[in-house]
């Protein structure tokens, strides 16, 4: 799905936009950063050769539901979004781009309310959060049948790769120094 790349930049800042331009990597997840801002991110990200991710919750203006989604998608033309809303991801699929649903796990409810919305919106991928116990991978693999990525509280290149070993198709990570890491021959 992220053309065999393993670990996808959160990028944040500015500063951590021009360290990413610089790497051999070709997807990127931009957050954090105002909707005016977005255009001229995304041209020089696709200048670049990168492909464009958007954590459509958290860019300070824009609306986080199906109309904020056609906007990235029509106007900024992403490839893909992420997003804990099932209308945002429902409407990534009907458009054809990448639709990542996002799972914030803090209890059991969380986990079985999560694993209900997978098996009804089907996203191409779904992002779990936070980074904390790897077992938890096989317990959702058994129920849901997209990919899964994971992210939060990753700090370590071991901890990166103890995911990837137990089976995460990618993590994502905003910490600047993993990024430089080869994690493609785990």
């Amino acid at each position: 799905m992220f053309d065999g790349q393993r670990l996808i930049p959160a990028i944040g800042t500015h500063q951590d936009m021009k360290k990413f331009l610089k790497l051999p990597l070709t997807y990127g997840i931009l957050m954090n950063f105002q909707l005016a801002q977005l255009p001229d991110l995304v041209e020089t990200m696709k200048q670049h050769g990168k492909k464009v991710l958007v954590h459509s919750e958290l860019i300070r203006g824009l609306a986080s539901d199906e109309f904020g989604a056609i906007y990235l998608i029509q106007t900024m033309r992403v490839a893909g979004i992420i997003s804990s809303k099932p209308r945002v991801i429902e409407m990534c699929r009907k458009r054809g781009v990448i639709g990542i649903m996002r799972f914030f796990l803090k209890d059991s409810y969380s986990l079985k309310q999560s694993i209900k919305m997978v098996q009804y919106v089907r996203p191409d991928c779904i992002e779990v959060l936070p980074a904390v116990n790897e077992e938890l991978l096989d317990m959702i693999r058994d129920v849901v049948t997209c990919d899964l990525i994971v992210g939060g509280l990753l700090l370590e290149e071991e901890q990166i790769r103890r995911y990837l070993r137990y089976g995460a198709l990618a993590v994502t990570t905003s910490k600047v120094p993993l990024w430089s890491v080869d994690f493609n021959g785990i």
